[in-house]
């Protein structure tokens, strides 16, 4: 499998344990990150690195019974160093609609870099 999209479904993975369960390691899960991150948010709110990192410190097991499913996982371009990614998640937390949300992320050397989502409403 192309290590891009083994890493988007890998973070994924990681990110349902920590919200959903308050299980694995933050620190871990934000070494996924580029210090110079920055995210484009379903509701257009620009997050950096420091942003997300206070988001994760504070959301451990925030979502119980939160379940991410990665779909549609597609490398649009890669080059020696990155790849830019697009893939399709659905969201679904216990006695709430699921959500859907198309991504394209930026990922330089193993990091994600840029990620942009837009919510599917």
């Amino acid at each position: 499998m192309n290590p891009y999209i083994r890493e988007v479904i890998d973070a994924h993975v990681a990110i349902e344990n920590w919200l959903g369960k308050g299980e694995g390691d933050v620190e871990a899960l934000l070494a996924r990150f580029a210090p110079s991150f920055s995210m484009i948010t379903t509701s257009g709110v620009k997050l950096d690195f420091a942003m997300l990192s206070a988001f994760f410190r504070g959301q451990s097991a925030a979502k119980p019974g939160l379940k991410i499913v990665v779909e549609e996982i597609k490398i649009v371009e890669d080059w020696l160093t990155g790849a830019l990614v697009s893939y399709s998640e659905r969201q679904t937390l216990p006695g709430q609609e699921p959500t859907l949300r198309y991504s394209t992320v930026v990922f330089t050397d193993m990091k994600w870099k840029l990620l942009h989502e837009t919510a599917v409403v």
